[in-house]
């Protein structure tokens, strides 16, 4: 990663997604750029001057050095450019993580716990009190049974869109959220419903192992829902204004983290969790990741941390 000097000429920086580099590979006259993206994170816009003369109020902004274009979609901006045809807009709609629930509230070190096995999850059976998915025998918060995640009283992550303006009027259609997209990391993780029975295929698993999903309001199952009032109280929702949509889901350990230690040796490292005495931890090994949420309407993102754990 590097900056670019945006002091002088200004420079265009384009680089090829993977898939594109292939179809340039070809050789043989297909390729076609018709998709790209732009984004604008680096930029605060608060630095806009008002008390500057009309030449100057915008001159830190333009001053402001340019990032290079991501070679690794994997480290992509987190909120694309769009255009929008109307200029009656005050607030922009925004994704904002939900934690008024008990079972959708982060874990005490900040991110979401898969427990990624039956052990990890719950070993009292065998007589053992080391586990991590409850203390003193009541749920411990934040921790999704990755191995079982059809138990109800496993965590959810839960994400509301709306307008956090405080404005009582309903979001305009075309800006509501009702399809996201979601980025996890296959190697570690599956997308299930929060009945933990219903499961998705990824629509595209790239060669850094990104699987991407597509839900929709519109599908007919349990990951996104419309709220049933247009402005929810605050002790329901962490947007103080009016909803589009809620999207709720669990995630299923993968296959190769239930079986095996290897990926948590390769890229993981160890941990001290609470366990179910009530009083003592049990070490863990550990990967930490996130999971990205992303409207697929204004393109709002918001990078969600997880953390996979097993003894």
């Amino acid at each position: 990663m590097g900056f670019q000097d945006n002091s002088g000429d200004i420079i265009l920086d384009v680089v090829l997604t993977d898939e594109g580099r292939k179809r340039l590979a070809r050789g043989d006259g297909s390729f076609e750029i018709v998709k790209f993206g732009c984004g604008d994170d680096e930029i605060n816009y608060g630095l806009y001057d008002l008390t500057a003369s009309s030449a100057q109020q915008d001159l830190s902004i333009l001053q402001t050095p340019v990032l290079e274009a991501f070679t690794n979609n994997a480290s992509s901006m987190k909120s694309m450019l769009v255009s929008i045809p109307r200029n009656d807009i005050l607030f922009m709609p925004i994704l904002k993580l939900n934690e008024k629930q008990v079972q959708t509230q982060v874990g005490t070190a900040g991110s979401f716990i898969v427990a990624v096995d039956a052990d990890t999850q719950d070993n009292s059976s065998k007589g053992l009190n080391t586990s991590i998915g409850y203390i003193n025998n009541a749920h411990q918060q934040g921790v999704l049974f990755g191995n079982n995640p059809e138990i109800e009283v496993s965590s959810f992550i839960k994400v509301d869109a709306g307008i956090d303006g405080g404005s009582l009027i309903e979001v305009p259609a075309d800006l509501a959220e009702e399809q996201f997209m979601i980025m996890i990391d296959h190697r570690l993780g599956r997308l299930v419903d929060t009945s933990g029975k219903t499961f998705l295929r990824p629509v595209a698993i790239d060669d850094d192992n990104i699987a991407t999903y597509l839900v929709s309001i519109t599908d007919g199952n349990n990951f996104v829902k419309q709220p049933s009032q247009l402005s929810l109280d605050a002790n329901d929702s962490p947007i103080n204004g009016p909803l589009s949509s809620t999207l709720e889901f669990k995630i299923r350990s993968s296959p190769d983290l239930i079986n095996s230690n290897y990926l948590f040796n390769l890229i993981g490292t160890t941990a001290d969790i609470a366990n179910n005495t009530g009083s003592g931890n049990s070490s863990c090994k550990i990967i930490d990741s996130y999971v990205r949420v992303t409207g697929r309407n204004i393109g709002y993102s918001i990078d969600i941390p997880v953390r996979f754990a097993k003894l």
